[in-house]
C-alpha cells in the first residue's frame, strides 16, 4: 500500500517540525476546518458554496436564498468539528455514547423528511438526534436495487461490536492508526446506525481517530466523491486496499499541507474550488440580476472610484516589494490602448479623463526589467490586472486569466476578491523568482 507507506512517512516527517507555532497551527487549522466543512456537507446535497461556508463560519453572515437547514447543517457540523478538535487534546476514548454526543452536535435537532413507506408509498420520518435509527434506512441504488445496511434490532449490538474491535485493534503491537481509521468508517457504514447524518458523523470519526494518532484530518472533496463511493463500493466486495489507498491518498495531500504550514509556506492552492465558485456564481448573478445599468462614461467613472482604484491601491503596494530584485521597474496604466506611466496610486485620478462611452479595457501593468541576480542575460516579468467593459456588466481578472469576477455595472468589487486578485499574482511573481533562484 504505497499511499499508507507514504503517509507514515510524511507523519514523521511533520513530528520533525513539532510543535508548530501557534500562528502556523491555527492558520492550518483554519484551512482544515473550512474545507472540511464545505466538502463533508456538500457531498451530502448541502446548498452552500465555498465562500458561503466561509462567510457562516468566519462571520456568522448567512446567504441570502438558500435553506435554513442548510445553515444549520454546517452550523452543527462546525461545532461537531470544534468539539472533536478540543476532545483530541484531552486523550478521550472512543464510546458509544461519544458517537450519539457527536451526533447530536451535527444535526443539533429533530427534525422531518420526505420518506417511502416499504409498500412504496410517499410518507415522511422524523429524524432523531443522538439515537440509533429505529426503522430501516435501507437504500435504492441507480439500478433500483435495494442496498441493505443493518436492521435497527442489529444496529446496538453491532455498535457494540465496532467500539470492541476498535479497542481490540488499537492494542496490537503492529497497529497502524490509518488502517483502523479507514476499516473503523467502512465498518460504521455499513451498519448505517442513524436516520441521517451518517457520512458526516463517520467521517468526523475517522479523522479524530487520525488526529488522536498525531494526523491531520482528511479531507475527502466533493468533486471527487465518485471516486470516494466507487472506493467504497469495492470494499461492499471485499476488497478494502483501493479503500485504504484512496483515504491515504488524500490523507498524503493533508499532511503535505500541514509540512507546507509548518515551514511556514504558502498553503493557498490557486487552482481552489472556492475560486471555480466565485466564477460560477458571479456568472449566475450577472444571468439571473435584473439589469438596469448601461455602458457609460459616467457608469465607467464610476466603477473606476469605487472598484480600480481599490484594487491597484493594493495591487501597486504589494507589487512594488519585488522592486528590489531588478534593476528597471515601471507601472503603465492604460485605458484602452492609450497608456501612460504611473509614479503612485494618486496620479491614477488623472487617467480617468481618458474613459469614454465606448472604453472597452482599462489595465495596471508592472514590468520589471534585468533581475539583478542574473547578469548574464535579458530577464523581465509582468504582472497586470484588467478591467473589461461589457454592456451591462464588467469583468475584473489577473494577467494569465487564473481568477477572474464578474460584476454588473451596479456592484463593486469586495475586499475579499480584491485579496484574491492581488495574492493571485504575487503568488505566481514569487514563484517565478523561486524558479531563478534553482
Amino acid at each position: 500500500m504505497k499511499n499508507v507507506k507514504k503517509a507514515m512517512r510524511l507523519k514523521s516527517e511533520l513530528d520533525d517540525y513539532r510543535p508548530l507555532s501557534k500562528e502556523d497551527e491555527l492558520r492550518v487549522m483554519q484551512k482544515f476546518q473550512l474545507d472540511w466543512n464545505y466538502h463533508s456537507n456538500h457531498i451530502e446535497g448541502n446548498s452552500l458554496t465555498y465562500g458561503e461556508t466561509k462567510a457562516l463560519i468566519l462571520f456568522g453572515i448567512t446567504a441570502e436564498g438558500k435553506p435554513l437547514r442548510d445553515h444549520f447543517e454546517i452550523d452543527g457540523h462546525n461545532d461537531a468539528i470544534k468539539w472533536v478538535m478540543d476532545i483530541v487534546k484531552q486523550d478521550r476514548p472512543l464510546t458509544e455514547n461519544f458517537i450519539r454526543e457527536l451526533h447530536k452536535l451535527i444535526l443539533k435537532e429533530p427534525y422531518e423528511v420526505d420518506a417511502i413507506t416499504p409498500d412504496g408509498k410517499y410518507t415522511t420520518k422524523k429524524i432523531e438526534i443522538g439515537k440509533y435509527k429505529s426503522i430501516p434506512n435501507h437504500v435504492k441504488t441507480k439500478t433500483g436495487e435495494i442496498f441493505r445496511f443493518a436492521s435497527p434490532e442489529e444496529t446496538p449490538a453491532l455498535m457494540k461490536d465496532l467500539l470492541e474491535w476498535y479497542r481490540n485493534e488499537t492494542k496490537k503491537i503492529d497497529f497502524n492508526p490509518i488502517i483502523v481509521a479507514v476499516m473503523f468508517h467502512y465498518k460504521f457504514i455499513r451498519t448505517h446506525p442513524f436516520d441521517d447524518g451518517n457520512g458526516r458523523t463517520v467521517r468526523i470519526l475517522m479523522n479524530f481517530v487520525l488526529m488522536k494518532y498525531g494526523f491531520p484530518p482528511v479531507i475527502i472533496k466533493t468533486e471527487d466523491k465518485v471516486n470516494y463511493f466507487n472506493a467504497l463500493q469495492q470494499a461492499d466486495i471485499g476488497r478494502f486496499e483501493p479503500f485504504i489507498e484512496y483515504i491515504a491518498e488524500n490523507l498524503v495531500t493533508s499532511l503535505e499541507i500541514m509540512i507546507k504550514g509548518a515551514k511556514g509556506e504558502s498553503i493557498d492552492d490557486l487552482d481552489d474550488i472556492d475560486k471555480e465558485i466565485a466564477l460560477l456564481k458571479q456568472k449566475l448573478d450577472t444571468i439571473e440580476k435584473p439589469v438596469t445599468i448601461i455602458k457609460s462614461a459616467d457608469v465607467i467613472k464610476n466603477v473606476f472610484d469605487t472598484s480600480v482604484m481599490l484594487l491597484f491601491d493594493s495591487f501597486i503596494t504589494k507589487a512594488k516589494k519585488f522592486e528590489t530584485f531588478y534593476v528597471t521597474n515601471t507601472f503603465h496604466f492604460w485605458v484602452d490602448t492609450n497608456y501612460e506611466k504611473i509614479a503612485s496610486i494618486q496620479s491614477l485620478s488623472r487617467v480617468k479623463e481618458n474613459i469614454k462611452n465606448e472604453t472597452y479595457l482599462i489595465k495596471g501593468t508592472f514590468s520589471y526589467v534585468d533581475f539583478r541576480y542574473d547578469k548574464s542575460q535579458k530577464s523581465a516579468h509582468d504582472s497586470s490586472i484588467e478591467f473589461h467593459f461589457d454592456t451591462t456588466s464588467y469583468t475584473v481578472t489577473d494577467s494569465k486569466k487564473q481568477l477572474q469576477f464578474v460584476k454588473l455595472y451596479k456592484e463593486s468589487l469586495t475586499d475579499e476578491e480584491v485579496l484574491a486578485l492581488v495574492k493571485t499574482e504575487v503568488i505566481e511573481h514569487k514563484k517565478q523568482i523561486e524558479k531563478r533562484i534553482q
